[in-house]
């Protein structure tokens, strides 16, 4: 996979994707999101993946927002349609059957938070800075913010991320449930790589049926989740994946689970 902003690798089934313009700080364009949007179409025929960890170049940012001389040129007339571009690429990256873990080295504000939190969890340095200071610009958060950062830590504080603008620390932001782990800068890519790993292990399918569980099932009353979550259960259970599981479980040996 070639891309003008992006760089892909794989570490056996875990890709690392790298968002490659160090010298904007990693900041999102028109090209970053085209870029995002052909590598997620082909990245579903990437056989034998089974994590995604997607970080920023370099120390200083994750990504440390959109692009604003970009921002400037937009009318008020195509400002829906570049919002929307946006959150689809976004959504596409949640909707993922393999797991997504946003490697948040240095800033993530704006967009780039926006970014991580369309990821399933963030693993962030001490050093990590988090927040959306679009209201400090004239703007509002476009590619989904206002709705995942709700979702992510509730009303109150998406509230008060949000309308302040204000930047926060890494602990802060553990501590309001949007981080869900903190690591010294040269442990970031370790520590995403051994819980990707810690995925991999496990049954793609299972994996896969249980994220769609949990995402599609947050929104619904309990009673509609529980459904939900018996349903993906008995699809599951017809599956290669459970026989093998529990056939190695009563065998006492590791499962040999086939993509």
């Amino acid at each position: 996979m070639n891309f003008e902003t992006l760089e892909f690798k794989r570490e056996g089934n875990i890709g690392i994707l790298t968002i490659n313009r160090p010298k904007a700080l990693n900041a999102l364009n028109a090209q970053v999101i085209q870029d995002l949007k052909s590598f997620l179409t082909q990245v579903k025929s990437e056989k034998g993946l089974r994590a995604l960890i997607l970080t920023g170049s370099g120390e200083k940012a994750f990504v440390a927002g959109a692009d604003i001389k970009e921002m400037e040129s937009i009318s008020a007339a195509d400002a829906k349609q570049f919002s929307e571009n946006g959150q689809i690429v976004f959504q596409e990256i949640e909707d993922l059957p393999i797991p997504t873990i946003a490697a948040v080295n240095g800033f993530a504000l704006g967009g780039g938070l926006e970014l991580a939190m369309a990821c399933d969890f963030i693993v962030a340095t001490k050093t990590a800075k988090l927040g959306l200071p679009e209201v400090s610009l004239g703007l509002i958060p476009g590619y989904g913010g206002t709705q995942r950062l709700a979702r992510y830590c509730g009303k109150g504080v998406a509230r008060m991320m949000t309308l302040t603008g204000d930047v926060f620390t890494a602990d802060q932001c553990a501590i309001w449930g949007l981080v869900t782990m903190v690591t010294d800068p040269t442990e970031l890519i370790p520590t995403c790589l051994k819980l990707a790993a810690s995925i991999s292990k496990r049954s793609p399918l299972g994996v896969a049926l249980a994220k769609k569980s949990i995402n599609q099932g947050y929104d619904l009353d309990q009673t509609a989740g529980m459904s939900l979550e018996a349903k993906l259960f008995a699809e599951v259970f017809a599956s290669a994946d459970k026989k093998e599981g529990v056939a190695a479980f009563l065998e006492k040996r590791a499962p040999n689970f086939n993509d």
